[in-house]
């Protein structure tokens, strides 16, 4: 039984403040444009993000909170279809700028967004349907490991040759786990992890720029001025902050030094800014924005809504920590963005139409 209840409020309140910091620690590392470009452009820098990412996105967020999530049910594959169609997208040319040697954006009439954003989505809500469909024939690899090989591969060909191995990864992670949460085996997982073992050697020959992140992860200080500069400046300004940090807006490493600092770089900036407390208390927020999630998921009325439910919050979530850990060295740089912080107006839109979901599945909690 379930019955029908307000949204989850701390849950609610969790991504407000991831928000608000988000957006504040956004704002100051978006000063260093102005070092490098002009006030019109950190003018419009901020409007986008603030208001077709952050306002728009909450009103999309309060629009999806209120439908039912087993409308995405019925029509989960038109939806991956849909967003698999969107990525492909980046292959015309005519509207897919080259940006650091990859094709990840559509430029239409002067608005771009990334469409892998929309592939996350797409993918987590068919999958949540499919484990929910097969249910306990999860065990029988043809209902399971199969299937999982299957989408991960056809999403792997379009991200690879965009390329994005971060984004794949980030998808192949998220998948993984809704199929352990969903029943699947062990040994199953063993042998996902032995074919993307071969399938990352295979990459690292295939394709130089995988090859040179991890060869500057395994040596950083061999290419402090080339492929591994990103890194080293990263490193420089979490290392400048301290403990208590510069204080907010005194960053350093922002102004020409850091590139991407509004994105790729962003937790560098809150480092060097807000310090190792400063740090803590934002990985703990997510911490929290985690486990009040997998909550919502526990008391889910169906095994659809909290398969769902778990696979938004580990997209999230694994994309976050993904960032924070390629900026302090601890995982090869991956060029992923930090949910809530980074630089991006539709990937936020996007996130926050998804948690709404999440709120919406809150409202029917096992009684």
């Amino acid at each position: 039984m379930s019955k029908t209840q307000g949204i989850d409020k701390v849950f609610l309140f969790s991504v407000i403040l991831l928000l608000v910091v988000g957006f504040t620690v956004f704002v100051s590392a978006s000063m260093g444009i102005l070092a490098t470009a002009n006030g019109a452009q950190f003018s419009s820098t901020l409007f986008k993000q603030g208001f077709f990412g952050i306002i728009l996105g909450l009103v999309a967020c309060f629009v999806f909170s209120r439908i039912s999530y087993k409308v995405f049910k019925k029509y989960a594959l038109y939806i991956l279809v849909i967003s698999l169609l969107i990525t492909l997208l980046t292959f015309v040319h005519s509207i897919t700028p080259v940006i650091n040697g990859a094709r990840r954006w559509i430029v239409i009439a002067g608005i771009s967004f990334q469409p892998v954003a929309l592939l996350n989505a797409g993918f987590v809500i068919y999958w949540a349907t499919w484990l929910a469909f097969v249910k306990d024939k999860i065990s029988q690899r043809k209902y399971g490991l199969f299937p999982l090989i299957a989408i991960l591969a056809i999403i792997g060909l379009i991200l690879m040759k965009q390329p994005d191995t971060a984004s794949f990864l980030t998808i192949c992670v998220t998948g993984i786990t809704m199929f352990l949460v969903a029943g699947g085996k062990f040994k199953d997982i063993l042998i996902l992890g032995l074919i993307g073992i071969v399938c990352l050697f295979i990459l690292a020959f295939l394709r130089p720029y995988v090859m040179s992140r991890i060869q500057t992860y395994l040596n950083p200080g061999d290419n402090s001025l080339t492929s591994g500069y990103q890194v080293q400046q990263s490193l420089i300004a979490v290392g400048s902050g301290e403990f208590f940090g510069r204080g907010l807006g005194q960053s350093i490493q922002k102004y020409k030094f850091l590139p991407v600092a509004t994105s790729d770089s962003i937790f560098a900036i809150l480092a060097e800014e807000l310090g190792f407390i400063g740090c803590i208390a934002v990985i703990v927020l997510f911490l929290f924005f985690v486990f009040r999630g997998l909550r919502i998921a526990i008391q889910a009325p169906d095994m659809y809504g909290g398969l769902l439910v778990v696979g938004i919050v580990i997209l999230v979530t694994v994309q976050s920590f993904m960032n924070i850990g390629s900026t302090l060295g601890i995982i090869p740089f991956s060029g992923i963005p930090l949910a809530f912080f980074s630089q991006g107006g539709t990937s936020m839109f996007i996130m926050l139409a998804q948690i709404g979901i999440v709120l919406n599945i809150s409202k029917h909690a096992k009684a």
